[in-house]
């Protein structure tokens, strides 16, 4: 794992007075173990295949750890539901482009984007300390093709579980 992410949890827990303890590493893990976007109940799961000890409790506790201390972001992909986003330590200003046809969210940074951004913002007298753009979009393969490959890979993956 990261080291940048281990002391930044460690100097977290250390500030609010609580400590490491297993069950927070094997969620870290599995948070950490992919640059996917997942819910709440899909880390719990990923966490039990490592450890099946760990709580629901526990889970929802360490994810708002490390969404307090920088490493996670709760982001809101438009299906009514509170995604975690582990990429922001490298890239902290990136943008999601979600297809409303397949539920494919594609992570995209912007030099313009980012520039529009920060003009935008001081324009209207603000000083921008997080930006975020989510862009809901129609698939292009399924309209020129009538059928996504993303949609049949994700049929396909739930027929197979």
């Amino acid at each position: 794992m990261d080291e940048r992410i281990t002391q930044r949890l460690d100097d977290h827990l250390a500030s609010q007075g609580l400590r490491r303890t297993k069950q927070r590493d094997v969620i870290v893990e599995a948070a950490f173990a992919t640059d996917e976007h997942f819910k709440a109940e899909e880390l719990l799961e990923k966490a039990r295949k490592l450890d099946a000890s760990v709580s629901r409790a526990t889970v929802y506790r360490t994810l708002t750890l490390l969404v307090e201390c920088g490493l996670l972001r709760e982001v809101d992909l438009g299906r009514d539901q509170t995604y975690y986003d582990p990429n922001f330590l490298d890239k902290p200003q990136h943008n999601h482009l979600i297809c409303l046809d397949c539920d494919r969210v594609v992570e995209f940074e912007d030099d313009h984007t980012a520039l529009l951004h920060d003009c935008i913002t001081r324009r209207l007298g603000f000083q921008p300390s997080m930006k975020s753009m989510r862009i809901e979009a129609h698939c292009d393969e399924l309209k020129r093709l009538g059928r996504c490959h993303h949609k049949d890979a994700q049929a396909a993956g739930s027929v197979a579980h």
